[in-house]
């Protein structure tokens, strides 16, 4: 089962600042919902632990995420797969990209899509777009929320 998620934030930050968030994976860590683990294994290259509940089913994935197609300071493609053992599997990416609005603020645009399978893609459509939407939507406003955080701490 695969779905596409889309979606835009406006960021208070200087697009330099946004970019280096994006690619710290503490910050990262901080920001993905059920995050355990994310440590770097190479320039473009992460391996991560997520643990996430949807609906009756809550699961851990291990898993790679890489980077591809970096064009530095303004987008970039995310994608990773991760096993949940008997859950299943999910896999996916998004498209960041990065727009300068002024000079304190950045639109952070995203495609992101994703597949699952196993006893995962048995829950049904319905729920597993609207927790997909519900982690996506969390992950970007909390990295919003950390990233001028962090930007409004420096003035």
């Amino acid at each position: 089962m695969s779905l596409v998620i889309e979606g835009e934030e406006r960021i208070a930050a200087p697009i330099a600042a946004v970019w280096a968030s994006l690619n710290d994976p503490e910050m990262l860590k901080a920001s993905i919902p059920g995050c355990e683990m994310l440590e770097k294994t190479a320039d473009d290259r992460m391996k991560a632990t997520v643990v996430l509940k949807i609906g009756p089913i809550k699961a851990s994935f291990a898993g790679e995420v890489a980077l591809s197609n970096i064009n530095p300071p303004t987008s970039y493609t995310i994608s990773g797969e991760g096993k949940g053992g008997i859950a299943g599997f999910a896999k996916g990416g998004a498209d960041v990209m990065l727009e300068e609005e002024g000079a304190d603020a950045t639109i952070l645009r995203y495609k992101a899509s994703a597949d699952v399978g196993g006893k995962i893609a048995q829950l049904g459509s319905r729920l597993i777009v609207s927790t997909s939407k519900k982690l996506a939507g969390q992950f970007f406003s909390t990295f919003n929320e950390r990233v001028s955080g962090l930007s409004a701490g420096d003035r």
